[in-house]
C-alpha cells in the first residue's frame, strides 16, 4: 500500500514538472528571451467620454387622482388615448353626493327661514320699544303736572308718589325692551352666520359633485391607466392615482444616474448622444439641461441625476425606454496615443526603477504617490495633529487601492480608483485650514487630478536592442478608457511599444498581477 502510494506521488511531482517546463518553454522564445506582445504609438483623434444609463421620461407628466372616494361609473380614457384640457376621462358615481347637496341645500333654506324670525322679532321689539316711549312722555308729563299741582297743594303728596313711581317704571320698561332689541339683533347676526356656514357647506357638496367628474388636466397621451368601470377608490390619507398623462411625448428627457467620479466633467448645456434598445443602429441627440444636486445612494454608491433633452418628433420614442447615454468631455484632433495596457505593463523586477532619462517625470504609482505625500508634506506645513490624519489617510488610500488589482476589468477598477481618490481627497480637505485648501488643489491640478484632460506622469516600456524592456518617461494626457494621449515624451509615431507578456498567465507570474491604478 505505502508502494503504491510512493509511485502515485512520484507521478504527481512528474506531472508538475512537466507542466512547469512546458510553461517555461512557452514563455521563452528560440533565443531563450521572455515573450512580450508589442505594439505601436499612434496618432489620430481621441475623445474622453462620460458613459450612463437613464430611463426616457415626457418633460411633464401628470398624475390623475380623486380627491373623493366612490364607484368608479363611467371610464372615458384608455392608454394612449389622446386627451384635450378638461375632458372628461372618467366619472364617479354621483348619487350620495347629490343627496348631500341636496341636504345642505335644505339646511340653508332653513338658515335663512331663521334670519327672517329674527328679522320679525327685531321689528316687533323696536315697535314694543315705540310703545313705552310714548307711554315714558306720558308719565313723564303726568310726574311734571303733579309736581306743579303739589307745589299748590291742589293734590296730596301721595299722588306725586305714584305718578312719580310710573314714569321710573316705564324708564325700566323702555331700557328692557331696548335691551331685547340688541338681543334679537344679535340673533339675527347669528342666524346670518349660521347662513354663511349652510352655504359654505352647499359649495363644498357641490364641489365634491363636481369631483365625481375626472377632467383631464393637460392635454397629453394616457400612458397609465390604473381603474376599471365598477372599481372603488378609496380617497383616505392620499389621491389614488387613476390615470397618467403624458404632456407632450414629443418632447421627451433622459434622467441619466451620473457617477460621481464623473459628475464633476459634465456642464449644462454640452452635448449628448444615446441610444435604445429598440433601435440599435440609431443614435439620438440631446443636450444636458439640469444636473440635479440631490445625491442617490445605492449600496454605498453615489450618483446624481443628469437630465438630457430628447427631442422626439416621429415618437419613436417611448417612456421608460432605457437610454445609454454618451456625452463628450473632451476631445483631441490629432494627438499622440498609445494603448492603456502599455502603461499598465510593468516587467518583473521594475517596481523602483528610475525613468530611461534623467529629470523625466517619475513613473505613476509608487514613486508618485510618495513624491506627492512629500510634497504635500513640504508645502502645507501641517501640525502633528494634521500630519497623523494625513498619514492616515494616505494609508487607507494605499491598502484600498492595492485591493483594486484583482479586479479583472480595467474600467471597472478605473472607475473604482476614481471613487476612492475622490474620497480621500474630501477627506483631506476637511482637516485643512483655509489658508492650507488652495495650495492642496494646486498640488492636485500638477498632479492631474484636479482637472479632466489634465496631464499625469507615467511610464511607457519599449524594446532594448538587448531584447531588455527600456523605460521611457512621458506624460500621460486624455484617456477614452482604451487609448491614452502622450502629451510629453521622447516617443514618436510608430514607434514600439511593449503592451505586456506573450503569455497573460506566465505575465502574471512574474510581474506578481497587473499594477494598481495611480493613488491620487
Amino acid at each position: 500500500m505505502k508502494l503504491k502510494l510512493g509511485k502515485v506521488i512520484a507521478i504527481v511531482v512528474l506531472v508538475a514538472a512537466a507542466a512547469g517546463g512546458w510553461a517555461w518553454y512557452n514563455a521563452r522564445n528560440a533565443g531563450g528571451e521572455i515573450k512580450y506582445r508589442i505594439g505601436k504609438v499612434e496618432r489620430g483623434p481621441l475623445q474622453a467620454v462620460v458613459v450612463a444609463s437613464g430611463t426616457l421620461n415626457a418633460v411633464t407628466t401628470v398624475q390623475v387622482g380623486s380627491q373623493i372616494s366612490g364607484q368608479i361609473l363611467e371610464i372615458r380614457a384608455d392608454f394612449n388615448t389622446q386627451v384635450k384640457k378638461d375632458e372628461v376621462i372618467a366619472r364617479i358615481d354621483p348619487q350620495s353626493f347629490e343627496l348631500r347637496v341636496n341636504q345642505t341645500r335644505a339646511d340653508v333654506d332653513a338658515a335663512r327661514s331663521a334670519v327672517a324670525v329674527a328679522t320679525s322679532g327685531l321689528a316687533a321689539q323696536k315697535a314694543e320699544a315705540g310703545r313705552v316711549k310714548v307711554n315714558l312722555a306720558d308719565a313723564e308729563r303726568d310726574l311734571n303736572r303733579k309736581k306743579m299741582l303739589v307745589e299748590k297743594n291742589f293734590i296730596s303728596p301721595a299722588e306725586l308718589d305714584k305718578a312719580r313711581t310710573l314714569h321710573d317704571s316705564t324708564r325700566e320698561q323702555l331700557k328692557s325692551v331696548e335691551a331685547q332689541i340688541e338681543v334679537a339683533q344679535s340673533q339675527i347676526a347669528s342666524a346670518q352666520a349660521a347662513v354663511k356656514q349652510r352655504e359654505a357647506l352647499l359649495k363644498q357638496a357641490q364641489v365634491d359633485l363636481e369631483r365625481t367628474i375626472i377632467r383631464a388636466p393637460v392635454d397629453g397621451t394616457v400612458i397609465l391607466r390604473n381603474v376599471d368601470a365598477g372599481q372603488t377608490v378609496a380617497a383616505s390619507l392620499q389621491a389614488p392615482v387613476l390615470f397618467t398623462i403624458a404632456r407632450d411625448l414629443r418632447d421627451m428627457q433622459v434622467e441619466a444616474a451620473i457617477d460621481e467620479a464623473d459628475v464633476g466633467r459634465l456642464r449644462v448645456g454640452q452635448q449628448a448622444t444615446f441610444t435604445v434598445d429598440a433601435f440599435q443602429r440609431r443614435n439620438f441627440a440631446g443636450e444636458i439641461k439640469q444636473i440635479r444636486k440631490s445625491p442617490v445612494n445605492v449600496q454605498n454608491v453615489i450618483s446624481y441625476t443628469v437630465v438630457i433633452s430628447a427631442s422626439n418628433p416621429e415618437q419613436s420614442l417611448l417612456p421608460g425606454m432605457t437610454a445609454n447615454v454618451r456625452v463628450v468631455v473632451d476631445s483631441r484632433d490629432n494627438v499622440l496615443k498609445v494603448a492603456n495596457a502599455a502603461l499598465r505593463f510593468r516587467p518583473a523586477g521594475a517596481g523602483e526603477s528610475r525613468p530611461a532619462a534623467e529629470g523625466q517625470p517619475a513613473q505613476a504609482g509608487g514613486n508618485a504617490a510618495q513624491q506627492f505625500r512629500q510634497r504635500v508634506f513640504d508645502e502645507l506645513k501641517p501640525d502633528e495633529s494634521q500630519k497623523a490624519k494625513l498619514e492616515q489617510i494616505f494609508d487607507d488610500l494605499r491598502q484600498k487601492m492595492a485591493e483594486l488589482r484583482d479586479m479583472s476589468k480595467d474600467a471597472d477598477r478605473r472607475k473604482q480608483g476614481e471613487r476612492l481618490r475622490a474620497e480621500s481627497r474630501a477627506r483631506v480637505m476637511e482637516i485643512l485650514t483655509d489658508a492650507q485648501k488652495p495650495v492642496y488643489e494646486r498640488l492636485l491640478t500638477e498632479l492631474g487630478g484636479g482637472r479632466a484632460g489634465a496631464s499625469a506622469a507615467g511610464r511607457l516600456w519599449i524594446p532594448g536592442p538587448d531584447g531588455q524592456p527600456k523605460a521611457v518617461a512621458v506624460r500621460a494626457g486624455l484617456t477614452d478608457g482604451t487609448s491614452t494621449e502622450i502629451a510629453e515624451g521622447p516617443l514618436k509615431e510608430g514607434d514600439e511599444v511593449i503592451l505586456g507578456f506573450g503569455e497573460p498567465a506566465a505575465a502574471a507570474k512574474r510581474a506578481g498581477g497587473a499594477p494598481g491604478p495611480r493613488l491620487f
